[in-house]
């Protein structure tokens, strides 16, 4: 995080009440004015205003086509710097209305519901496959987007959409175990430790369907991605067991609970538990020995979207290397942008359960879109929250 980060924190800190969780910092310094707020996210659905030719990043983008005035961008939550969309609003003239989603089922039951308006999201890479197969997604114009010549090679050509034809890389990351180094002190990195009744209404998981099942399904020795019934039905079995042992699921509220010591073991996301360890020191996180998940959540303009121009220089500004270093500095995500990499923290760059080295690159596992049987997880996933 870059020290003018620290220093604005801690400046707002002491302003607004003392210690809190970045989560609770964020909302006080929102209310406060200095971030967005979420209200009249669906009101204005509209073209904007003309405001002319820009620039947005390493590539001009000169088009006779004229930003508007708002753009509304659904995105995950705790995942972007607190100065990106302030920044883009000074410089262009174009208010983002930001609100929130904490799971891919979420967004997707939230989409199939008919909510409309929506510019841009930020589906994870399986989730992409099936908005694509739903056709709930716009193709992009890349020629509003000059600056995916910045990402590295590997993320221009992902399998769930080869050439960006419908995405733009937002940040990925890996799927593990966040952890209290104190009160756990035997530690292992094993998926094991979240089966471990020493530490019965200390553990959490994730809500997503598929990140839980690859939990088990890895831990039992296979694929995160098998159709096979029997297996699938067995990885049911095992969590059923390990639900006594939950405090909860939860894919937005581990970040403060592992923050304040209330969670002691969280399956989560990497850059969650890193935001954490700011809050934690002793809070680390671990990729777990037998594999895990990696993924990449990328920016996609949902079909209806008022503003699609806009919504495309967006992603062309998000791409320039300092804006996108900004984001990474900030959230503790790896970015898929190769040209931000002299902008990170050194740090952060060089910190292995951010950017693995091959070895434990080589055990990570993309979850894949499974079509139709993807049911065979919703009907397993419905049967474990009812057991």
């Amino acid at each position: 995080m870059k020290k003018i980060d620290r220093e604005l924190r801690v400046m707002l800190l002491d302003g607004l009440g003392g210690p809190m969780s970045r989560r609770g910092f964020i909302k006080r310094a929102g209310a406060a004015g200095l971030l967005l707020g979420a209200s009249g996210f669906f009101a204005a659905c509209g073209g904007g205003d003309e405001t002319g030719t820009t620039a947005a990043g390493d590539s001009t983008v000169s088009t006779a086509e004229e930003l508007s005035k708002e753009l509304f961008f659904y995105n995950w939550s705790d995942y972007i710097a607190e100065d990106t969309l302030p920044n883009f609003e000074k410089e262009y003239g174009v208010k983002v209305v930001y609100d929130n989603y904490s799971s891919n089922d979420t967004l997707l039951a939230k989409l199939q519901s008919g909510a409309t308006g929506y510019d841009i999201i930020v589906p994870t890479d399986y989730m992409v496959t099936t908005m694509l197969g739903l056709d709930m997604l716009l193709p992009l114009d890349l020629d509003n987007i000059p600056n995916l010549v910045n990402l590295y090679p590997r993320f221009r050509e992902a399998p769930f959409d080869p050439g960006n034809k419908y995405t733009v890389p937002w940040q990925w990351g890996t799927t593990g175990i966040g952890y209290n180094s104190e009160t756990v002190p035997d530690f292992k990195p094993s998926w094991d430790m979240l089966w471990d009744e020493n530490y019965k209404g200390k553990i959490t998981m994730l809500t997503e369907i598929r990140d839980v099942f690859a939990v088990a399904l890895i831990k039992l020795g296979y694929s995160p991605n098998t159709r096979d019934t029997k297996e699938i039905e067995e990885a049911k079995q095992l969590l059923i067991q390990q639900k006594p042992l939950l405090k909860h699921y939860t894919s937005d509220t581990y970040i403060d609970e592992l923050a304040s010591n209330d969670t002691w073991l969280a399956h989560g996301y990497s850059g969650d538990v890193f935001q954490a360890q700011l809050e934690n020191e002793v809070v680390l996180y671990s990729v777990p020995e037998e594999g895990a998940i990696t993924w990449l959540d990328s920016m996609a303009i949902p079909k209806g979207a008022p503003h699609k121009y806009t919504a495309e220089f967006f992603m062309n500004y998000i791409h320039q290397p300092e804006v996108a270093a900004a984001i990474t500095n900030y959230v503790y995500y790896a970015s898929p942008n190769e040209k931000a990499e002299e902008f990170i923290d050194p740090e952060i760059l060089s910190d292995p359960q951010i950017y693995p080295p091959q070895e434990v690159m080589d055990k990570l596992a993309w979850i894949e879109e499974l079509g139709k049987d993807t049911e065979l997880y919703n009907q397993a996933y419905a049967e474990l929250k009812a057991a």
